[in-house]
């Protein structure tokens, strides 16, 4: 009987979990395979091991996280490197050891040190110091890339990581101070334009410059990585310093994604930059050039998107986590 591959993908009701799922639903010839929080507990280690012996699975995709903004990611700091330590500990070592070849790791941009040049590329890692206001997450995630490379190293595993830039889309995280940029961003001028406001208050000064990429096109880029040829991904990477950045190319000042973002949502008053507010880091763009060698490129721009994720939390504002 030819056995059907099972797929399984950490974190399938998060924002990047959940483009993954819309992404190899249209895919034929496996079995796809999700468990919610109620269902699972990723920080409990036996509970994982039990999980991945129970579902006999073929693959894994690793995007379960605890994830925020810059207000989160300081509040609550032990919780991030805890959380995100356990959760991908668990299911990397789990998987190794119920014989899962193929795993695919998706960590953040944050991994680069804060001063890291312009755009920043993969050889930067562990070059120096990480932006304070979120290093915590970021050791997590370093830590993420080093368990798959030493499961590769050790025992010959096909463990590949994956560095996203700021994404956004489709269940995003809406919240007004735990949230990312763009759907905090969203959130408040849409609060806006319905209460007739005459301004709205953006954090920080408006000067940093960010890249924004769409969540689909996110999955679309980790469904072409998991499947490029073994040799082809070795052959362009190295052994220690293995993973791949995901991201446009290009980026923007806060301050013009928040002009961009008045006009998607409507809003016609004033932006007021709250100076007192953190930036982060003044520039984050991710240098692209070994996944457009290995022949990936996105395909939705930003005002496109924009206007997209706008349509949806429209249609959805009753139900996003706010």
């Amino acid at each position: 009987m030819h056995h059907v591959k099972r797929i399984y993908v950490a974190g399938h009701r998060g924002m990047v979990g959940s483009a993954l799922v819309r992404l190899l639903e249209t895919q034929q010839h496996f079995e796809l395979i999700t468990a919610s929080r109620t269902e699972l507990d990723l920080t409990n280690q036996a509970a994982v091991q039990q999980f991945f012996r129970d579902n006999k699975i073929d693959e894994v995709y690793l995007a379960a996280a605890r994830v925020g903004g810059i207000h989160a990611n300081n509040t609550y700091p032990a919780e991030f490197i805890y959380e995100n330590l356990m959760i991908e500990t668990n299911i990397i070592h789990a998987a190794h050891t119920n014989n899962v070849q193929k795993l695919l790791f998706l960590g953040s941009s944050c991994i680069y040190p804060k001063f890291s040049e312009q755009p920043m590329k993969e050889s930067a890692l562990l070059t120096g110091p990480l932006e304070p206001t979120n290093e915590p997450y970021a050791i997590a995630k370093i830590t993420g890339i080093k368990l798959c490379e030493s499961f590769n190293r050790q025992f010959g595993r096909d463990y590949r990581s994956v560095m996203p830039t700021n994404l956004y889309g489709p269940n995003d995280n809406f919240h007004p101070e735990d949230s990312h940029v763009i759907p905090a961003m969203m959130r408040r001028f849409h609060e806006a334009m319905i209460s007739g406001a005459s301004q709205v208050v953006v954090w920080g000064t408006g000067k940093p410059r960010r890249e924004f990429m769409h969540v689909d096109d996110m999955a679309a880029a980790c469904l072409y990585v998991m499947h490029l040829n073994y040799e082809t991904y070795r052959s362009s990477t190295d052994p220690m310093l293995s993973h791949i950045n995901i991201g446009t190319g290009d980026d923007c000042s806060i301050d013009e994604l928040a002009r961009v973002m008045a006009d998607v949502v409507g809003f016609k008053g004033r932006v007021v930059f709250d100076s007192s507010r953190p930036d982060g880091s003044l520039r984050k763009l991710m240098d692209v050039r070994r996944l457009e060698q290995l022949g990936w490129s996105p395909s939705i721009s930003l005002s496109d998107g924009l206007e997209e994720l706008y349509s949806w939390f429209i249609k959805n504002i009753d139900s996003v986590r706010t």
